[in-house]
């Protein structure tokens, strides 16, 4: 995962969007939406614990298998904040990134060194996020993080330049959500190769320096301490990593499921490993798949909570029938079909996987959580690098899925690891 911008925020923060791919995401709903809808629930009395809940995202979205959570921005060192909810729980990318449009604080910039203000430009698999760097003081459940850069997406400061490639996802359709809470493995969301000079082969150039409204935006380099940074390696405890947790899905779907995301691994005595066994991650992130379970083929993976499927491999490799016409990017098999895989660490540490692929196509219109639902890896296997597996929402529901960040110390050992 130190290979770049590409791998450490793109196959990563990428591949976190596959879960907006395709079409089952933006469903408008007609069926009875419950009164509760949107609600999370009540806090929970522990500090380092935070409702979450996936539910059709922001009112007539309709997010497929998006879990969400509520995160207060304050102007630094100020009682002037706004709670914002919806914000995309994501273990595939690292930072704080809002709708630009929903921010009524006034964040002070991020400046590059030459003084000029900080914009990014965020490869996802839908598109491009581009916006402002903003400084923050960021509050989720009893957690804090003063000062943290932060990105607001959208163009309401600066024009998107030419320079950001990939079709924008800059607004609530697009984007599909308030935001992205990425709380993922890494301390930044590109680390080293983006301190590299501007103009190096070795800086991916997700950072600009924008002198003007309309233009004027060019790659700079960024130093570690001053990129869009994990919120939760930032707070004072219970920083190195976290903890989430969903019940199982009933057969057939369910319109909103509730969750807990926890601050922490080991830090308290509500977020202990317990018995959960430890997966390290190697060197790119990535952790390994063999598939079939009792197979010999093996394949490179991670666990990412922000993509609304089990993206693997392909139709022709998996030899399950792809979905046509605008569900294209989903697995339509004739009958609902059951499948087993073994992932495995660089330790040796493995575990068996059941899941299960249903035809997208015959989903219950009503429901917005699944267990069931997948579709062919984006780029595999024609792209240099990418992953065969990203194991996505549907892995997580019926486990407490543990991801801790890099060089933090835990009762495992420093991270990164996943475990469940």
């Amino acid at each position: 995962m130190r290979d770049g911008f590409v791998a450490r925020l793109g196959l990563a923060a990428l591949a976190a969007c596959a879960a907006c791919s395709g079409g089952s995401r933006d469903r408008t709903i007609y069926c009875p939406v419950p009164p509760w809808y949107g609600d999370a629930g009540a806090a929970p009395a522990e500090p380092n614990v935070v409702p979450a809940i996936v539910d059709p995202g922001p009112q007539d979205v309709g997010y497929t298998n998006g879990i969400f959570a509520s995160v207060t921005l304050c102007e630094p060192g100020t009682g002037n904040c706004q709670t914002l909810n919806h914000l995309l729980v994501d273990t595939g990318s690292t930072g704080v990134r809002v709708l630009e449009s929903e921010v009524k604080l006034n964040l002070p910039a991020a400046t590059s060194a030459s003084g000029q203000a900080l914009a990014e430009c965020t490869p996802f698999v839908d598109g491009t996020a581009w916006g402002p760097v903003k400084i923050a003081d960021v509050r989720i459940g009893g957690e804090a993080a003063a000062g943290l850069r932060i990105q607001l997406v959208g163009e309401l400061s600066y024009a998107m330049p030419s320079a950001c490639t990939g079709t924008p996802i800059t607004d609530l359709q697009s984007l599909g959500a308030n935001g992205i809470l990425g709380v993922g493995t890494y301390l930044q969301d590109c680390g080293p190769a983006c301190a590299q000079p501007a103009r190096s082969v070795l800086n991916p150039g997700p950072y600009f320096s924008c002198s003007n409204p309309f233009g004027g935006c060019t790659v700079v380099a960024v130093p570690l301490a001053e990129q869009v940074a994990n919120p939760v390696a930032a707070f004072a405890v219970d920083n190195n990593g976290v903890i989430l947790q969903l019940p199982a899905v009933p057969e057939g779907g369910a319109f909103s499921v509730p969750g807990l995301l926890f601050f922490g691994i080991g830090t308290q005595a509500n977020n202990g490993l317990g018995s959960a066994s430890v997966f390290p991650l190697d060197e790119r992130g990535y952790v390994g798949t063999a598939f079939p379970a009792d197979g010999t083929d093996s394949y490179t993976a991670y666990l990412d909570s922000g993509s609304n499927g089990l993206y693997f491999l392909d139709e022709a490799t998996s030899g399950i029938r792809s979905c046509s016409g605008n569900l294209k990017d989903f697995y339509c098999p004739a009958a609902t079909t059951n499948l087993s895989a073994r992932i495995f660490a660089i330790d040796g540490t493995s575990a068996a996987i059941d899941f299960r692929v249903a035809d997208v196509s015959k989903l219950d219109v009503c429901a917005f959580a699944f267990d069931d639902l997948a579709g062919p890896m984006p780029g595999f296997p024609d792209d240099t690098g990418v992953p065969a597996f990203d194991w996505g929402l549907p892995f997580f529901f019926g486990r407490s899925v543990y991801v801790s960040i890099e060089k933090q110390s835990t009762p495992a050992g420093p991270g990164p690891y996943f475990a469940f």
